[in-house]
């Protein structure tokens, strides 16, 4: 993890900071049938119904401990009724906050990542849930007319968090070996380095390489960038930006 990564206590902060801020667009959103911009296949309702259930699936998932394969989760249908649906809601990530509290960070469970760098471990589940929480909350947010910029604690690790267990693999890189660099404006860096050995992030001291292309933004836009909430080429970018396109399209088997 990179330096700039929260203890454990600091993530299930972060985490009910974040599962506070979704329910509060929730309660304030004029219509839980809009389409949600940055999610246009979901209505606000759908939004709050996929936080909610993954909530509860990841509750039974760290609960469970060391496992091969994900539990079977029957879902629960949340409320129509905007009040009994913030209930739910509270209900769910109470029971997600609490199995974590419970197990705390080094425990082995279940993941969907394979070969990342990113730990098959409940800390590691609340690392990238509290990603997931983040933009999810963002585009709740804007779907209430009332956007807010991530925070930043948050948005800084989730670039790190975002690279480490979207982007990293043992999958060879299928295109020209290349260097990508992401930068923040205070001084934060890290490079993706592909090759037909994968995909590694490398981090400060980096080596005097000039990358193929680089991007930099505040972390709150780059996360919102990583995960397609906003286009990249609203941010600064430098090199063959066709590079970005290249890893957003890329599939890797593992």
């Amino acid at each position: 993890m990179d330096k700039t990564t929260p203890g454990f206590t600091d993530l299930l902060r972060l985490i009910d900071d974040r599962a506070t801020a979704f329910r509060a667009a929730i309660a304030a959103a004029p219509d839980l049938d809009a389409q949600v911009p940055t999610c246009p296949d979901w209505t606000l309702r759908d939004l709050a119904q996929h936080l909610g259930e993954r909530r509860h699936f990841w509750a039974v998932t760290v609960a469970a401990g060391p496992a091969d394969v994900p539990p079977t989760v029957e879902p629960t249908p949340a409320p129509r009724e905007r009040e009994a649906l913030l209930a739910w809601l509270a209900d769910a990530f109470q029971r997600f906050l609490d199995a974590l509290r419970t197990v705390g960070p080094d425990r082995a469970c279940w993941t969907w990542w394979g070969a990342s760098e990113s730990p098959r471990t409940t800390g590691a589940v609340a690392r990238h849930q509290l990603q997931e929480m983040a933009v999810h909350t963002y585009d709740a947010q804007l779907t209430a007319g009332i956007p807010q910029p991530l925070p930043y604690e948050a948005a800084l690790d989730g670039i790190d968090e975002f690279l480490s267990t979207c982007c990293a693999t043992t999958s060879p890189w299928p295109h020209q070996p290349a260097q990508i660099d992401f930068h923040t404006p205070d001084g934060h860096t890290w490079r993706l380095i592909l090759s037909a050995r994968g995909a590694v992030v490398a981090r400060p001291p980096l080596t005097a390489v000039l990358p193929a292309a680089s991007v930099r933004a505040p972390a709150p836009d780059l996360v919102l960038a990583l995960h397609g909430r906003i286009p990249l080429d609203t941010l600064e970018l430098a090199g063959d930006s066709g590079y970005f396109d290249l890893l957003a399209e890329w599939e890797p088997e593992d």
